[in-house]
């Protein structure tokens, strides 16, 4: 995903997202357009009455009836100003609430489709990454609504309204500050588009540098242990000054920018006031239209001169949710097809079928591979690593496809099926269960999340969870902390078969279930599982083969493929097998003292 920053940022794909959540709510949208053009309107005709108003006192005409007509020009000077100051208000009120529910959209439908996306996405990118590019997707919404709305769309109004209002005194007036004006707004669009490389590549080193500090930040432990922070510091400090690069050649662009466009500014302000006073002194301007003229230069200039702003802050906008959209208009891996049905599990045999899969990287994992589980069979995976037992398992949940084959649950294809009801029907442990910074009540309760409390702390007592709840102060309302780091190893494995017991499913899969816990625990836990595994069809993943020596069937793997199956007393009777040197190097030690 990271060469994809490197791409232009698109403006109609990401405007026509936008669009669709703002049109969403259209009365605030309507009643943000229209509020935002009565301030306009009022920007443009408070300063005609000011006019009058300087005409009428240049008379020097002091009769009480030219007395009562500076009230009058003061008093609708004074009503074009408010009503500008209640379309000010609305517009605040309206844009404000817009922004806030179309930003939550943003956000509900960005987690939605990243969630979504397969187990091969996650891995392949960084969290704080993808974390980001959530949050920048909804934020940029409010810089592209109130540059659009606030900004860019105001100067278009006030600039068509001025140069109309002038050209009806001397065209020569309106015409030209239209040309001075579209060649100033002409250099600054030149301008962002040289700058939008130096731009796009902050961005990128933005993203780059997140990820990196989110990496560091989740491998904490490791730093530690090896004494390894002066290395990421200096690792985390090539990244950092990647970004320090990006971000100062953007901002001498910057600088470069601003003082083109400070000049020009002032040749526009002098040419104009020049040939006001030329008007004037041609005696076809009066002195209120002198300061009407200046007045508008003032105020189309400072607008005119943030449009160049508000085209970089569009332009980052854009390239910020471009970072999201790729995600969003990204295929999921992994997708239902468009007739799936829900899977209904009545005995649950499960049947590998001429299965293959191989890794993105061509790396063959399986081949015709095969396997039948019968209903409520208690079957054993061993062998040793990279043999493809996990991967299996993998497949089985359908977090990757096959890439051959197929694999059946009662006879119903698992790529037929819908994934929630597919994952729905199998209960998984795996072997480095992760948790969530939640509660040890919501976490249990995540295997089925309409279970009552009564049920969680059932199922806690089961999987002997509540030994260890119960010294905790705020007992299930103890935060576990990110990951649950605030648990041990055999603690988060117990909370994990908590909620396989609480979820009850007819399926059972089983990662090594019980790798990180003592000879105490594990023997605790055993009983648990022999007790959750009745009646159920189990697939267990085992290294530790004293775990699984009475399961109904032991399935030896290597290299993809069955080499061996049966009880564990059949097993050992062959004279030699890779079961039996499995079973010998575990009963008799790693280590040879002699």
């Amino acid at each position: 995903m990271h060469s994809e920053n490197k791409k232009p940022a698109r403006v109609w794909p990401v405007l026509r997202a936008y669009g669709a959540v703002a049109l969403a709510y259209p009365w605030l949208l309507s009643a943000t357009i229209i509020a935002t053009i009565t301030i306009v309107a009022g920007d443009i005709v408070a300063p005609l009455y000011l006019k009058k108003f300087i005409n009428v006192l240049a008379d020097g005409n002091t009769a009480p009836s030219v007395f009562n007509s500076i009230v009058w020009i003061l008093a609708m000077y004074a009503l074009v100003t408010l009503v500008a100051w209640m379309g000010q208000r609305v517009r605040m009120l309206t844009i404000g609430r817009l922004e806030a529910r179309a930003m939550a959209d943003l956000y509900d439908e960005s987690f939605t489709y990243l969630v979504g996306h397969s187990h091969e996405f996650f891995i392949s990118n960084f969290t704080g990454t993808l974390t980001r590019r959530v949050t920048r997707y909804a934020r940029s919404f409010e810089s592209v609504l109130d540059n659009l709305i606030m900004n860019l769309f105001p100067a278009l109004l006030f600039l068509v309204g001025v140069v109309t209002v002038l050209s009806l005194r001397d065209i020569r007036l309106g015409m030209s500050l239209f040309v001075l004006t579209a060649i100033f707004i002409y250099m600054q669009f030149k301008m962002v588009m040289w700058l939008q490389p130096l731009r796009t590549k902050r961005t990128e080193e933005d993203s780059r540098m997140t990820g990196a500090l989110s990496d560091a930040v989740l491998n904490h432990s490791t730093i530690t242990s090896f004494a390894a922070l002066p290395y990421e510091r200096s690792y985390f400090g090539k990244v950092t000054e990647g970004w320090r690069d990006a971000t100062r050649k953007s901002m001498d662009g910057y600088a470069l920018i601003y003082g083109i466009q400070g000049l020009f500014a002032v040749f526009i302000e002098i040419a104009l006031l020049g040939g006001t006073a030329y008007l004037w002194h041609k005696g076809l301007l009066t002195i209120g239209d002198f300061v009407l003229v200046q007045i508008y230069i003032i105020g189309l200039l400072n607008q005119v001169w943030g449009i160049g702003r508000n085209m970089r802050q569009l332009h980052d906008a854009f390239s910020e949710a471009n970072e999201m959209l790729d995600i969003m208009e990204l295929p999921h891996g992994i997708q239902d097809v468009s007739d799936a049905k829900q899977l209904k599990v009545s005995d649950g045999s499960i049947v590998f079928a001429n299965v293959g899969f191989e890794y993105h990287d061509s790396h063959e994992v399986l081949k015709n591979f095969n396997l039948t589980v019968q209903p409520h069979e208690k079957v054993a995976l061993i062998g040793s690593s990279g043999a493809g037992k996990t991967t299996i398992a993998k497949l089985l949940l359908r977090l990757y496809d096959v890439t051959s084959g197929a694999i059946t649950i009662d006879g119903q294809d698992i790529a037929r099926v819908t994934q929630e009801s597919l994952r729905r029907a199998i209960a998984f442990v795996p072997q480095e269960p992760m948790l969530f910074h939640r509660s040890l009540m919501d976490n249990i309760r995540y295997g089925r999340q309409d279970a009552t409390d009564e049920e969680v702390i059932e199922a806690s007592r089961q999987a002997h969870c509540y030994e260890f709840v119960s010294q905790y102060k705020d007992g299930f309302n103890t935060l576990v902390g990110e990951r649950g780091v605030k648990l041990s190893g055999g603690e988060r494995q117990r909370v994990a078969i908590a909620r396989a017991i609480l979820k009850n499913a007819q399926i059972l899969v089983l990662d090594e279930a019980t790798s990180s816990l003592d000879s105490e625990s594990e023997k605790l836990i055993q009983d648990a599982l022999l007790h959750l595994m009745k009646g159920k069809t189990v697939i267990a993943i085992a290294h530790r083969l004293s775990t699984v020596m009475n399961m109904n069937r032991l399935i030896v793997m290597e290299q993809g493929a069955v080499v061996l199956s049966g009880t564990h007393d059949e097993l050992l009777s062959h004279e030699s097998n890779l079961y039996k040197k499995l079973w010998e190097i575990q009963a008799g030690g790693f280590i040879n003292t002699d």
